[in-house]
């Protein structure tokens, strides 16, 4: 093989590079804790209006469906700068105020802002999830499950970034907003070149799936030790959140390189080489032509068939019994546990605990959670085993969860949210692989955006219980709650919620458990 089929071998893993790249930046809602304090100032506002700007945020998931019809019909890389530029408006404005370069920003102004900015993790996300899809099309669940636990070390990246630019943390918080507004911009202008269409990648993925697992699980472990250990007290301010940055930034040069290490040892070059008894044949996935290995007859055929399962449109969607299973067990499961996480200020100072030690305990183990969803979607992928069963085996610990959180002592407040938090990650990265093996592929841009509607929903739903019960035993909204009391009526409350889910998941699960046994017998 000549050497100029290499860029076409590596190509879909530059794919990947970019896809974990902008996963890394697109989570620009995790850093609203650190201005919403500052913005709260300037607009002159009650923490209860505050708290309607982060469901505005979520809000902008009601409209994630426009992504979704602009993937189908635009090239991917339009798409994405689209959104790159709908979250450069809604942040830029913002800083421009906080940054008292504008006069005055009027709340409903900020509102809408907070839309914009939500719906714009919306677009990058739809772009991610299909290219995935596209160049991954047998291992795509694995693929999203890798990117997207990058996603939950946005907020660090963006911390980093401010002290690698300011030398320590900020006084001024605008500079938060300035980053969301251009940085996303910036990566989307360097990632667009490898959205193209291309050739997707080969059935040799073993080597480069495992390479990019250990180095997020590094990067996921050194974030958490910079974050909580003194040891990096001694080197200059700059070097540790450089460290941070530089090892995400050298993803570019690992991953294509192991993979050609793996090809040369393998002599898997010869793949790239047409006629070689390899006979081929076409599947359509997002209504572009893949080719795979063909050769396996029947039984591959079926395998396959069986995978792709039926395509649903947004009618046969919405008319279908496991949707709306899958919708509330969504709701009460992932979208229960982000609406915890929101709520870990107010949970920790209730409990008279640091709300960074409780915030990082959620944060960490979500990461984790999402990166060991990896294994476990290819276990699903290559075992024929159902992901519906999956989200059952987190559903139950997430639901006894809740009831744990009871118990007054730290230890089981602390296990609590870092089961919460680990369920929470793993179940939002599994969720992508779920909407397409059950809906199809070919819609799945507006399908799943479809589904995180319930996020919004929920966050309104589960937010206002705990927003009123907090109220209610801190004295009518007078001041702070203090004690056990503040949330033990709401734990209880979200536990019954989640153990519903739990329910619905096992009948969502035997609902398909029919279409698991024919994809296992693979005829």
């Amino acid at each position: 093989m000549g050497s100029s089929s290499i860029p076409v071998l590596l190509f879909p893993w530059l794919t990947l590079v970019s896809i974990i790249w902008l996963q890394s930046i697109n989570g620009t809602n995790s850093v609203f804790p650190d201005y919403s304090s500052q913005l709260k100032s300037r607009l002159k506002i009650s923490q209860v209006k505050l708290n309607y700007l982060t469901v505005a945020s979520d809000a902008g998931k009601l409209f994630g469906w426009c992504s979704g019809v602009a993937a189908r019909h635009l090239p991917l890389w339009l798409a994405l700068m689209i959104g790159a530029i709908i979250g450069s408006v809604g942040y830029g404005v913002q800083f421009l105020f906080l940054a008292s370069k504008i006069a005055s920003l009027a709340y409903w102004q900020a509102f809408l802002l907070c839309v914009l900015a939500g719906n714009s993790v919306c677009w990058i996300n739809t772009v991610c999830y299909i290219a995935a899809m596209r160049k991954f099309p047998v291992d795509h669940g694995t693929v999203v499950c890798l990117a997207t636990s990058y996603a939950a070390l946005s907020a660090k990246i963006y911390i980093a970034m401010t002290q690698v630019i300011l030398g320590g943390d900020p006084s001024d918080k605008s500079i938060y907003l300035l980053l969301n507004s251009i940085v996303p911009i910036l990566t989307g202008a360097i990632t667009s070149p490898f959205l193209k269409e291309s050739k997707p990648a080969g059935p040799k993925t073993r080597a480069g799936l495992v390479t990019i697992l250990v180095i997020a699980g590094v990067t996921g472990s050194y974030a958490v030790v910079e974050t909580a250990a003194p040891v990096f007290g001694s080197m200059p301010r700059r070097l540790p959140p450089l460290i941070l940055l530089v090892m995400v930034v050298l993803l570019i040069i690992f991953v294509p390189l192991v993979n050609v290490i793996e090809w040369i040892k393998e002599g898997s070059w010869s793949l790239a080489r047409e006629g070689e008894g390899v006979e081929k044949s076409v599947i359509k996935v997002e209504d572009k032509e893949v080719d795979r290995e063909g050769g396996a007859g029947c039984g591959e055929e079926e395998r396959w068939e069986t995978w792709v399962r039926r395509e649903y449109r947004v009618r046969e969607l919405v008319a279908s019994m496991e949707f709306w299973l899958y919708f509330l067990v969504y709701g009460c499961g992932g979208t229960l546990g982000l609406v915890y996480a929101n709520n870990l200020g107010q949970i920790s100072r209730s409990r008279g605990i640091s709300d960074t030690v409780l915030v990082s305990i959620s944060s960490s183990f979500s990461f984790f959670g999402k990166l060991f969803s990896a294994p476990l979607s290819a276990f699903s992928s290559r075992h024929m085993v159902s992901r519906p069963a999956s989200m059952v085996l987190l559903m139950i610990p997430m639901a006894a969860s809740f009831f744990l959180l009871l118990n007054p002592t730290k230890a089981c407040l602390f296990i609590g949210t870092a089961i919460i938090g680990m369920c929470t990650g793993a179940m939002t990265s599994i969720a992508v692989s779920v909407t397409s093996e059950l809906f199809g592929s070919e819609h799945f841009g507006v399908n799943h955006n479809i589904l995180i509607a319930n996020i919004p929903l929920g966050s309104l739903l589960f937010g206002y219980i705990a927003a009123f019960i907090y109220d209610k035993e801190g004295g009518g909204g007078y001041g702070p709650c203090i004690g056990t009391q503040c949330y033990h009526k709401t734990f209880i409350i979200w536990g019954f919620f989640c153990s519903l889910g739990t329910i619905l998941s096992f009948v969502l699960y035997i609902q398909t458990k029919k279409w698991s046994k024919k994809r296992e017998s693979g005829c």
